[in-house]
Order: structure tokens, then sequence, then C-alpha cells
């Protein structure tokens, strides 16, 4: 028994060695899918919505590399208090994913995702494709499309610095995405937004896109 505390308290010290300060409790998502960019990425969040995102390089063939790349990303995120305590509630309703979420089903390969929740007095993961269980399965769609939303942030950056041009393809890209859900937790990419609306070198309907996006606060 004492063996099994220590394991929660030495899981719970790497997470939060990741994250920064420590903060109780913990949930973490790890997603991976080899036919997707990136490949693989973890989300760390805290209650108060603060957090970790860490994603990899996507690994593109010689002869292939076309346009700018999304860059792998390691930094902390913040994310709406409402939206982590909604993750949050759903790791209680399911006994901290310690029960398995996979339905075993024969379905479309999305992607595996591992839910994990640690605290000083509780640990549970589960790891599933796809989950029969509804509010475990939209936590999944929905925790990928905050992914997106940093991802589309990292790109922003990018384009900002070396093809402005580019922006108003990928802003238009975004406005959709949120638009129909792909893309949530806008909060997420704050930052990159405001730089866009005060930039008055990029095109009038990307910092109008950008402004809109703001006006949507943490959707």
């Amino acid at each position: 028994m004492r063996s099994g505390w220590l394991l929660v308290a030495l899981l719970a010290a790497t997470v939060q060695g990741h994250a920064g300060p420590a903060t109780d409790p913990v949930f973490q998502i790890d997603f991976s899918n080899p036919e997707v960019s990136p490949p693989q990425w973890t989300l760390i969040l805290h209650k108060d919505g603060s957090g970790h995102f860490r994603s990899e390089a996507t690994k593109v063939p010689d002869g292939e590399l076309k346009g700018i790349q999304t860059p792998p990303i390691d930094r902390p995120v913040q994310l709406s208090a409402q939206y982590a305590a909604h993750v949050f509630e759903v790791a209680q309703h399911h006994n901290v994913f310690n029960a398995p979420c996979e339905s075993h089903l024969k379905v479309a390969f999305e992607g595996w995702k591992t839910l994990t929740y640690t605290s000083s007095r509780a640990h549970g993961s589960c790891t599933f494709n796809f989950s029969k269980d509804k509010e475990i399965q939209d936590l999944g769609e929905s925790l990928q499309a905050v992914a997106q939303t940093i991802l589309e942030g990292a790109r922003l950056e990018l384009l900002l610095q070396h093809d402005r041009l580019g922006l108003d393809q990928e802003m238009q890209f975004l406005t959709d995405a949120v638009g129909d859900g792909r893309a949530q937790e806008v909060c997420a990419i704050r930052e990159i937004l405001e730089r866009l609306v005060q930039d008055d070198q990029v095109l009038d309907r990307v910092r109008k896109r950008a402004r809109n996006l703001l006006a949507h606060g943490p959707t």
C-alpha cells in the first residue's frame, strides 16, 4: 500500500516539474497518432486553467517539405477556469479515470488519448481511441480542439515572423475552426492575437479577424 502512494507522489512530482508550481490535483492528456501533425502532444492542466503544452516536431520525408511547418511546442498555457473546472468534473464523475474507457468497437482510428488524474489522494488513468461513454468521448474531442488552437497560435507566430501574407489564409482557417468547434479556448493564444491586432503591417482583414476572435472570450 505504501509503495502505491509513493508512486502517486512520484507521478505528481514529475507532472509538477513539467508544469511549473505545484498544484493539486493535476490533469494530463497524452495524444498519439502517427498519421496527423504533430504525431504526439501532451497537455497538463491545473484547476485554475494554468498548464503546459508540449508537442513533437512533425517528421516530413525528404523532398516533401512544403511551406511553413508547425514547430514543436514546449510552453506554459492558460485556459479559462471554467474549462478547467469542466475537465476536473468529468474526472470526478469517472472515478478519476480508474476504469477502462476504450470501447473496442471497430471504428476509424482517431488517435490514442490517455487521460490521467494525479493528486496527493488519488491517481487514475485510462487510454482510448473511441469511448462509448459520451462524456469521455466528448472530453477527448474537446481537448483535441484545444490543442488545435494552441498549434494554430504557434503557426501564427511563425507566419508573423516569416510570411505575413500567409496570415490571411491561416486566420480564415482559425476563424472557421472556432466557428464549428474544431478549435476551442481561444484565450490560450491571446498573446499572438493581440500582437496581430496591434500590428499595422499585416492585412486589415487579419487584424479584424484577430479582434473578432478575442471578442469571443474563451470560446
